[in-house]
């Protein structure tokens, strides 16, 4: 962690203004409250499809009000290229998370994954590069592995993705390339696989499993498991992905821009052994968990046996050290969820908005 904790001080001391998209979502709201935290000025973009302003409206209440005020929000989509341009005025750093994240949703309709994955990431390219801004980092998914067979999944060998949602943010990687072969705008790639952790949606769009089984187990809801449960993940703590982020984002070293990284615990746990935890973590608040069977069912279309990350080349490049494990990361997981049923969240008020961005596409 200590190359971590030394870019954490270089950001402090340095401040800088960072664009963050899908600052309202899961991860982008995680991002927010860092780099509020860190002293910078951040520009979010989101167009709150999914009702997820409560999420910035939460960072507001764990910030300073001096820290809050070096926020400005736009109300807006990356399909229009017009939007991204706006954003990215005056930006040093962009970290691009706004997508259609989930295979199912991809499956349903192709057309609007492309639109967002695709079209969306292609607009932020072609803005962050008129902008010069200096360093872009854009999510992308695990899901790219698809059928390949290996245990423990390096960054070089893909299989054939199982969703449009996968194939979209392959031509995502592709496009950046490009980006760095034909105009000289390289940029950083993070392969996100099972992360997890505070601002989660149980109802989310991407189907998430930890706090969907936490949830569903506190309100006294079945567990469902699709297949024999033996299928495993390498869940990722939200922290870490933070900072993969921060650390893609501020590198100086040129071998380590223009790549893409794994983002992982590099741990495997199986669904029947996650069940097993969750259930050992809320027995004690809930005796009655200890007669909770899951019930298995077939598998979703789409659904794929998601590998293991390797994760030397991140460690190598970026110094990119996990320090969250799988049971410290589900007891905070589960003490947020837990506050967010007893009560509503008492914060409220409005969002410090630039002008809403509603250019022509």
């Amino acid at each position: 962690m200590r190359k971590y904790e030394e870019v954490l001080e270089r950001i402090r001391a340095r401040p800088s203004t960072w664009l963050i998209t899908g600052v309202a979502g899961f991860i982008g709201s995680n991002l927010l409250e860092t780099l509020l935290k860190l002293g910078q000025t951040v520009v979010g973009l989101d167009n709150l499809s999914q009702d997820n302003r409560g999420n910035m409206l939460e960072v507001k209440g764990a910030v300073t009000e001096s820290q809050w005020r070096n926020f400005r929000f736009i109300l807006g989509d990356i399909h229009s290229l017009d939007t991204c341009r706006q954003a990215c005025r005056s930006v040093g750093f962009i970290l691009h998370q706004a997508a259609l994240g989930n295979s199912q949703r991809s499956i349903e309709n192709p057309i609007i994954a492309n639109r967002s994955n695709v079209t969306g990431l292609l607009n932020m390219l072609v803005a962050a590069h008129g902008a010069g801004v200096r360093s872009f980092v854009y999510a992308s998914t695990s899901s790219i592995y698809g059928d390949h067979a290996q245990t423990a999944v390096i960054e070089s060998e893909i299989g054939h993705p199982q969703s449009p949602f996968a194939l979209t943010k392959y031509v995502d990687e592709l496009y950046a390339d490009m980006f760095a072969r034909c105009y000289g705008f390289a940029s950083v790639g993070l392969r996100y696989f099972s992360v997890f952790g505070p601002r989660q949606d149980p109802n989310g769009p991407e189907g998430p499993v930890i706090p969907a089984w936490v949830v569903g187990m506190i309100r006294g809801e079945p567990t469902f498991i699709n297949g024999d449960g033996k299928t495993v993940r390498d869940f990722c703590y939200v922290d870490d992905v933070v900072q993969a982020n921060l650390l893609a984002a501020t590198t100086d070293d040129a071998a380590a821009v223009g790549q893409i990284y794994n983002v992982a615990m590099s741990k495997a746990t199986s669904l029947n052994e996650l069940f097993q935890t969750i259930r050992a973590l809320l027995e004690p608040r809930y005796p009655r968990l200890s007669q909770l069977r899951p019930s298995y069912r077939e598998f979703r279309n789409g659904d794929v046996q998601l590998p293991v990350g390797n994760i030397d080349k991140a460690k190598r490049l970026l110094g990119y050290e996990p320090a969250w494990d799988l049971r410290r990361g589900l007891e905070r997981t589960i003490e947020w969820l837990g506050a967010k049923l007893a009560r509503r969240p008492a914060i409220d008020g409005p969002l410090p908005m630039l002008r809403p961005a509603l250019g022509k596409s």
